[in-house]
């Protein structure tokens, strides 16, 4: 399956997730997963795999992107790590769970769920409405609560958690470039024990002649992950530079767009 079209496309999508992931702190799933969809539905990939497999391999491709963009916050003392320390033990249940389920649900499902919540995402994005001032940040069981919900979510979407991790953070009285450099931060866990629960989710799919691994198709992960990498700190740079309040309205219909493709695609 994999081809010189195939990487050149992956080295174009891991330069894009990676400025993404470091500017609005996300892990890049919105854009990664129509992607990778529309990519191996082209390469012969089975309808009835096809969003799985998408799902899984952007998973395991944030793991690279996250750890990339949490150390250019934390450089710039960005992250909170007091609050990724009570919340990590729900984060990583939550999506260890989320991703272990997925292969309860069909492809129709998941690319339903998929691009409803994307709809949600990019209407955040293009409002950008800044979220509201909570008081006192909530003890550890809430926070560990709230960490299992995002988690078990961003599972089944395949994404870093930030479009859900910065909104509840800012609302709780984190300050917003702190949440946003914190969620980058609790993206980690999600992405590990996320990749983890795909894997054993689709074990019996795995053709390592194929190199795919369960839900999780190697090569993808190898190239998008390499160039994701290095790009994400660009996107940090650009955050604490630049107001981003008109590049997230792009980001927004970008990642509309490409889930609504995605959707019909699949149907």
């Amino acid at each position: 399956m994999f081809d010189v079209s195939m990487l050149l496309m992956l080295v174009a999508l891991g330069a894009v997730v990676g400025v993404a992931a470091g500017l609005l702190g996300i892990g890049g799933g919105g854009i990664m997963v129509p992607a990778f969809t529309g990519l191996f539905l082209a390469y012969g990939v089975p309808d009835t795999q096809v969003v799985h497999l998408a799902l899984g391999t952007s998973m395991a491709s944030i793991i690279a992107t996250s750890f990339s963009s949490l150390r250019a916050h934390h450089a710039k003392n960005g992250v909170s790590w007091e609050v990724v320390k009570r919340m990590a033990p729900g984060v990583l249940a939550g999506t260890f769970f989320g991703a272990l389920i997925t292969g309860w649900f069909d492809t129709l499902f998941l690319a339903g769920f998929f691009s409803l919540f994307m709809l949600y995402v990019a209407f955040s994005m293009f409002r950008n409405a800044p979220p509201k001032a909570g008081q006192t940040l909530p003890g550890t069981p809430a926070l560990l609560r709230a960490g299992a919900g995002i988690g078990v979510i961003s599972a089944l979407v395949s994404i870093g958690g930030g479009s859900l991790t910065v909104p509840y953070l800012a609302s709780r009285g984190v300050e917003l470039k702190k949440a946003i450099g914190t969620s980058a931060a609790v993206g980690l866990p999600i992405a590990l024990a996320g990749t983890l629960g795909y894997v054993l989710s689709g074990w019996e799919n795995t053709d390592v002649s194929e190199m795919t691994f369960g839900f999780v198709y190697l090569p993808a992960v190898l190239c998008v992950s390499l160039v994701s990498f290095f790009t994400a700190p660009i996107g940090v740079s650009i955050a604490y530079r630049l107001p981003v309040a008109i590049l997230k309205k792009i980001f927004g219909v970008l990642v509309f767009s490409l889930s609504a493709k995605m959707f019909w695609s699949v149907l």
